[in-house]
């Protein structure tokens, strides 16, 4: 994946999709599929807004039962079965438990009803994926940090994880294969029109300040938070990172301030708690995570464990914006998630809300537009088609030999595991480093599972411009580890022997990681 600012200048495209989150990444990779010539900008990192902001998961959506949102469900529920096949690499199972307490506005009959539905609508029904209930004692003892003191029981049902960032670096670099120009770092300053329809942009290269005039037949805004629409609701996610209190599975828990569902997952190694979801007015380039959102999640979640959290135990935190359409609804966690896509007087066609789930699908009908509009007959191509860096072979054949190659040049066991879910059939270039270099086997930090190599083949290979991409995106050390100045200093020396920054230019790249590693 290498970026090259000069590809867009002057050129004609058929589809220039602006954002580079989950949504445009779907689109510019669906129509580069389907023959278009396609190019996709974005103002910062790929997913380096909400599309790496999320809870990880690719679920069906299990609360939006309650609101009766049984289309949405249906319609997420089959995107997930679908991706466990196309990508097993990139999502795959995870199971969730549901404590029932005393007291519980989720009280056991309910959830079962919910459950045997979620099932169905998965087609899981009559396979091994189905929930299952477990007697407070045998629940207790599968989730032991549970405070079990008002617990009657449970339930665990499936669904499915992903790491967020890499999910949409993936599609990208899918897209580019397909013939898509793809570049980061580079923002629309403006459209151009003809006759009263879009047909262009002025774009500007943030990385040397260069700007150039990109022509397009169509052009797709897919930025997310940055969408200036007048028909758009923005609420507000909050993550917290903490130390490990599950096994491999998670949890789906009911607060008790205000009956909103929230998580507890695994994640690398360590627990994923979140999220909030309130109503946002504030600046969409500066979204911090505040006090008092920190003080519910961690309210909630002592409530429901036998530990006692703290600020102090918080490795990191994150917050993204999630863009809903329009709603009188007063809580922002019973408006719809769906997804619509709005077409302007000029012909922009603009997407709106949706899910990372069934993004794909959302994507396909807005290439399918683009086919109506351009006069083409193309069908999607993404429906099922294995992910680009899917192995050829049987996947958990694969699998099985390059964790035994891995062992064998001295990776440890979890980092081997995660390092071939993160890369897939890459993961060979990387063992090559590790053949030149065996001390690039070591992990960068005891407690996380990631190697020396993974940082190298990253800062190499996966359009990195900052030191932020390598350490928050392609691989997430600043969410999930407090590291040192010093520990920072050397990952950042390493990257600028490999990215040619000079020294002034590796000091404003620490400087900023610093000012994220808090």
């Amino acid at each position: 994946m290498k970026r090259d600012f000069a590809q867009l200048a002057d050129r004609h495209f058929d589809v220039l999709v602006c954002g580079g989150g989950i949504y445009g990444a779907w689109t510019a990779y669906d129509a580069a599929l389907r023959g278009f010539k396609v190019a996709i900008v974005d103002q910062g990192d790929w997913a380096s807004g909400t599309s790496s902001a999320s809870s990880k998961l690719i679920h069906g959506g299990l609360r939006y039962l309650e609101s009766l949102d049984f289309k949405l469900v249906k319609k997420a529920l089959r995107e997930r079965e679908m991706l466990k096949k196309a990508a097993p690499h990139r999502v795959w199972p995870l199971r969730f438990g549901i404590p029932v307490f005393k007291g519980s506005r989720l009280n056991g009959i309910r959830l079962k009803l919910g459950l045997m539905l979620y099932d169905f609508l998965a087609g899981t029904l009559y396979s091994g994926q189905v929930h299952r209930h477990f007697s407070r004692a045998a629940f207790a003892e599968r989730f032991p940090r549970l405070n079990s003191s008002l617990l009657t029981g449970g339930f665990t049902y499936a669904d499915a994880q992903t790491d967020d960032a890499r999910l949409v670096l993936e599609l990208i670099d899918g897209a580019l294969s397909a013939g898509a120009v793809c570049v980061n770092y580079c923002k629309v300053t403006d459209f151009i029109e003809d006759k009263g329809q879009v047909c262009g942009a002025k774009v500007q290269d943030r990385v040397n300040g260069k700007t150039a005039i990109v022509y397009a037949r169509q052009i797709v805004n897919a930025t997310g938070q940055w969408t200036i629409e007048s028909g758009c609701r923005l609420t507000k996610g909050v993550h917290l990172i903490l130390p490990k209190v599950l096994g491999n599975e998670a949890l789906l828990l009911t607060a008790k301030s205000d009956g909103r569902v929230f998580f507890m997952i695994p994640w690398y190694g360590l627990t994923l708690l979140g999220t909030t979801d309130t109503d946002y007015t504030g600046d969409v380039d500066r979204v911090c995570v505040e006090a008092d959102e920190v003080d519910y999640l961690l309210t909630e979640a002592n409530q429901v464990l036998d530990v006692n959290w703290t600020e102090a135990d918080i490795i990191g935190r994150y917050a993204g914006l999630r863009v809903l359409k329009q709603s009188l609804k007063t809580a922002p966690s019973t408006v719809s998630r769906d997804w619509e896509l709005k077409v302007a007087k000029n012909g922009l066609l603009t997407s709106i809300g949706g899910k990372i789930t069934s993004a794909r699908e959302d994507a396909a009908q807005i290439v399918n537009t683009l086919c109506e509009n351009l006069g083409r007959n193309e069908p999607c191509r993404t429906n099922g088609r294995p992910f680009p860096w899917l192995p050829d072979q049987d996947y958990r054949l694969w699998e099985e030999q390059a964790l035994a190659e891995a062992v064998t040049l001295g990776i440890d066991g979890e980092s081997a595991q995660w390092l071939v879910r993160r890369h897939a059939k890459r993961v060979s270039a990387i063992f090559q480093l590790i053949e030149r270099d065996a001390e690039l086997a070591k992990r960068i930090t005891p407690t996380l599972p990631f190697i020396f190599a993974d940082l190298v083949f990253c800062a190499e290979n996966e359009m990195v411009v900052h030191l932020d991409d390598l350490l928050r995106r392609r691989i997430p050390l600043l969410i999930l580890a407090k590291m040192t100045e010093a520990e920072l200093r050397y990952l950042a020396e390493m990257t600028a022997k490999t990215r040619g920054w000079d020294e002034a230019t590796l000091n404003n790249e620490l400087g900023n990681c610093s000012r994220q590693n808090i």
